[in-house]
């Protein structure tokens, strides 16, 4: 598919960084709020958000057909409705009035303090209104290392690993932006060594790196939705730290799965990066052995090369670099993840979050959790402050970046972060 705002040629008259995450060819869309808008959506481009709904009050959108009241949501949730067709063509419209050729919005000096507002002058706010939330566990690298640290290497992948893309549905109302800070949770936990389970604070809390797309589409109750057509489906991908009290975990996994370890706070990206613009970073997957059942075979490359990193920031200090991972490494597509969810007839709505599952790389330096990183706490990490740590503390910024590039452009997410306080 030929996307014109995807065109690695294009420059804006708007100075962008060559290591933005937000060229002329991303245009990824969020919700912001200042000292006099309450919530417009807005799209970005270097160290502005473009403010939609200025936009199109003043008729930039007029061959759009595009109620300009859909701008002056809470939520992106009305205008993803709309559907790709409406999308797509509103992210050609931004590229056009952002190219360094077009004069319509470069000579119009009275609206640019209007449209243009500078991230440091803004707040980023949740960008959808999240219904629905599952988050699967579809990195092989990452299922093998847990596996392996509480069964055994022989027996890390459970038996049906490797034929559905495990998930479970997890809790939307504690899912936040970035930026919101969360408690350290309690909850009752049993030490390997002890008889009777303990309550308290948790001990073992960790951060998942992890990704997460938004259902851009609704489907019906009793329908399935294929590999082939998933796509239309997505609409786009966010950052995502999906926190984990391990501890908690452990003591409450059995028989039904995550509860209070997993519900307590995730952390999301403000920005969605459109399908759309991850198009040009799509890249092989692995080859699936054995061989999925039909409704998960898919044609084509529909893996994401997103390279990843996760630092962690104690209070008052400098960020260390704790982990540089990459997308690329699911085992699971997220258009087998959508077709195995849907395949029972489960409906999916506009807004519905899907969770990729901590992403880990083959090398120890890219597991994407303090578990892994630790080995449960048996390895403890050094941080530039000299500092160790085997979890994640009290009063650390735990932040996470990701960004694409092909050496044409670099297509971004911005960050994901937040701060761990004490328990209340």
């Amino acid at each position: 598919m030929n996307i014109k705002a995807n065109n690695p040629a294009l420059t804006s008259w708007i100075s962008v960084d060559a290591n933005s995450d937000f060229p002329i060819q991303n245009l990824p869309f969020g919700i912001y709020s200042d000292s006099t808008v309450k919530h417009h959506a807005c799209s970005a481009i270097g160290n502005y958000a473009i403010d939609l709904y200025e936009l199109a009050s003043r008729g930039f959108f007029s061959k759009l057909n595009i109620d300009k009241e859909v701008f002056n949501k809470a939520y992106l949730n009305d205008f993803i409705e709309l559907g790709k067709d409406a999308t797509r063509a509103l992210r050609d419209r931004l590229s056009e009035l952002l190219d360094s050729n077009n004069k319509e919005l470069q000579d119009n000096k009275e609206v640019f303090a209007s449209i243009f507002k500078a991230n440091n002058s803004i707040n980023l706010l949740l960008p959808v209104k999240v219904g629905d939330y599952t988050d699967f566990y579809s990195s092989i690298d990452h299922a093998t290392n847990i596996g392996t640290m509480i069964r055994d290497p022989k027996n890390a992948l459970m038996p049906n690993w490797k034929y559905i893309p495990v998930g479970y549905h997890g809790r939307a109302s504690s899912i936040t932006v970035s930026g919101t800070d969360l408690y350290r949770p309690k909850g009752q936990m049993k030490p390997a060594d002890a008889e009777v389970p303990t309550f308290g604070p948790c001990k073992l809390l960790d951060f998942e790196l992890e990704t997460a797309f938004i259902i851009g589409k609704a489907s019906k109750l009793g329908e399935s939705i294929s590999t082939e057509k998933a796509d239309d489906y997505i609409f786009g991908m966010v950052l995502f730290n999906d926190w984990s009290a391990r501890d908690i975990q452990t003591w409450e996994y059995v028989p039904l799965g995550p509860f209070l370890s997993k519900n307590f706070a995730s952390t999301i990206s403000p920005w969605i990066v459109t399908l759309d613009a991850l198009e040009p970073f799509r890249t092989e997957g692995y080859v699936q052995e054995p061989k999925v059942f039909p409704y998960l075979e898919y044609t084509g490359n529909k893996n994401v090369d997103i390279k990843l990193e996760v630092a962690i920031q104690p209070e008052n200090s400098t960020e260390t670099v704790i982990c540089n991972s990459n997308y690329k490494y699911m085992y699971w597509t997220m258009e087998q993840q959508l077709a195995h969810h849907t395949v029972n007839g489960c409906n999916v709505n506009v807004g519905d979050m899907m969770g990729s599952g901590t992403i880990s790389g083959p090398d120890p330096k890219e597991y994407g959790s303090m578990m892994e990183l630790s080995w449960k706490g048996t390895k403890p990490l050094k941080l530039n402050d000299g500092s160790e740590r085997k979890f994640i503390n009290d009063n650390d910024t735990v932040i996470l970046r990701g960004y694409c590039t092909n050496n044409k452009t670099r297509i971004g997410f911005g960050e994901c972060k937040a701060k761990l306080l004490p328990a209340i």
